[in-house]
């Protein structure tokens, strides 16, 4: 039977757990066996950990055993098998629990971020459609049956009212359709292209590079924990980036290590990280506390990150609550105006 993927969380709480066992010295089968014990066999990791049941009582080990399962991510299975070789799965099951946990955190306040903007502009087009719909109509039968027909002073502001709601419904379908497009394409092959057009817009960009240096640093923090190879590490790390520029800054890191430089030096000469950050790692690599340092920065650029979306967000709720205030404010003040007129020329 299919089994379907493990979400960030999942992954997470099963690499913390693992990792428990592992410093407690219990076996690797008496592990997987104590994990099954303790759920019930509905979803994918419960099957998944029976597979692995099987395949460790057979001798297997760790990085074997989730690859059968078919619900762990690639990245996990590589850096588990990087620890079993070194010696250090202890540490990189650690690093890995905190690693997904991180990519939920930010994955959930990205979710959380756009969920507002784009009720609020669910919310401005129901109110624009009613008022085309319902109460612009409504004024306009007023009027007929007071006067007869509206005058062409009259019909002028009432056109205008309808002419402002439609440019604002037309503004704000094009966006929904836009935002609709983009999560259509974004989780396909084509998502460099949303990136691309994303890019263009200064905040947007802000974002999508600071998400780059989160995912790079923290699985940078992961490899060198397993024991990797500094060079090797880089180079699986800019795997996980998915933003271009950044990749572009690593690729001539990867270049100046070629040349003998370290990590630390060669982030720091073609300014991989800024200034502040990239002394911190000057400093944590001549101290030998490099994976600390890039723990700590990994938490600093994930920080960083949730206040460029709050920033976003605190700039597209007020355009949108303002867009929608203006036109139907001035829509309202239009048809009012013969209402006005009316009621001066009875007095």
């Amino acid at each position: 039977m299919r089994r379907g993927k493990l979400d960030s969380l999942g992954v997470s709480a099963f690499c913390e757990s693992m990792a428990m066992m592992v410093q407690s010295g219990i076996q690797m089968d008496e592990a997987v066996a104590l994990l099954r014990s303790g759920g019930g066999q509905s979803g994918p990791l419960e099957q998944g950990i029976a597979v692995m049941q099987e395949q460790t009582e057979a001798g297997k080990g760790l990085a074997a055993a989730m690859e059968a399962t078919g619900i762990f991510p690639e990245y996990a299975i590589r850096m588990v098998t990087a620890g079993e070789s070194a010696g250090r799965l202890e540490d990189v099951l650690f690093q890995l629990a905190r690693y997904y946990e991180d990519q939920k955190t930010m994955t959930d306040k990205l979710k959380n971020a756009v969920i507002y903007p784009v009720a609020m502009l669910a919310i401005i087009i129901v109110v624009l459609v009613v008022m085309l719909t319902m109460v612009l109509p409504a004024f306009t039968d007023v009027y007929d049956s007071l006067t007869g027909s509206l005058t062409a002073s009259s019909y002028a502001y009432v056109r205008w009212a309808y002419i402002l709601c439609w440019a604002a419904l037309a503004v704000m379908v094009a966006l929904a359709l836009a935002l609709l497009l983009g999560f259509g394409i974004w989780n396909t092959k084509k998502r460099n292209i949303v990136e691309a057009a994303l890019r263009r817009i200064p905040a947007c960009a802000s974002i999508l590079e600071g998400l780059g240096m989160f995912r790079f640093t923290a699985a940078l923090s992961t490899f060198l924990s397993s024991g990797e190879m500094q060079d090797i590490a880089v180079a699986e790390s800019r795997k996980m980036v998915g933003c271009k520029p950044v990749e572009e800054k690593i690729d001539r890191c990867v270049s100046r290590m070629g040349k003998g430089y370290g990590i630390a030096q060669a982030a720091y000469d073609e300014r991989l990280f800024e200034p502040v950050y990239g002394r911190m790692l000057l400093a944590g690599e001549r101290s030998g506390s490099l994976e600390s340092v890039l723990h700590k920065l990994t938490n600093l650029l994930e920080e960083h990150c949730a206040s460029l979306v709050d920033r976003l967000v605190g700039i597209v709720d007020p355009v949108l609550s303002g867009v929608l205030m203006l036109a139907v404010g001035l829509s309202l003040l239009s048809v009012m105006l013969p209402l006005i007129g009316m009621m001066n020329s009875i007095g």
